[in-house]
């Protein structure tokens, strides 16, 4: 069962959230992993490869590699976009659905769903909910992912329909 359709959250409370978190490694960490989705999925992507906003929380667009329109990036130490990621073991997991891991919360930003997840390293991964393909963010230690998530709700609302992933 996905307990973001069934779990409403604040967004004051969950922006409140991530703005406290704050999400600076101290330098890129190297490749990244490109997502494999099926083909419908992929096409999503491609179309939101091609909305995605040039700058995200001031920052200026910077893919990473390999080149993929699966995934993009912005700033050093970059924020990274993957499309087409699978679904997180925590948006399933009944710990999770309890409200009991306090690493992972859900939530909304302007229209989006999300789950948040606390890194070891300090760097929040967030991951679209109720959306026909999971899209994953990755905010490196440091940085406030409030900024980062209004940047691209708008591209994600506009190319990712909602729905629920296979």
């Amino acid at each position: 069962m996905n307990f973001f359709r069934h779990r409403p959250y604040g967004l004051p409370a969950f922006v409140l959230l991530i703005t406290a978190a704050g999400c600076s490694s101290a330098d890129d960490s190297g490749p990244t992993a490109v997502p494999s989705p099926d083909a419908k999925a992929a096409k999503l992507c491609r179309n939101l490869d091609g909305v995605l906003p040039r700058e995200v929380d001031g920052l200026g667009r910077r893919d990473p590699e390999p080149a993929s329109a699966l995934t993009a990036g912005w700033g050093s130490p970059e924020i990274i976009l993957r499309c087409g990621v699978v679904q997180p073991r925590k948006m399933v997991d009944p710990q999770v659905a309890a409200g009991s891991d306090p690493d992972a919360v859900g939530g909304g930003v302007n229209g989006v769903d999300w789950l948040m997840e606390k890194r070891d390293d300090g760097a929040y991964r967030f991951t679209t909910a109720n959306r026909s393909v999971y899209v994953e963010v990755s905010v490196p230690q440091g940085r406030d992912s409030s900024g980062v998530l209004v940047d691209l709700a708008a591209a994600i609302k506009e190319a990712i329909p909602k729905g629920i992933a296979h």
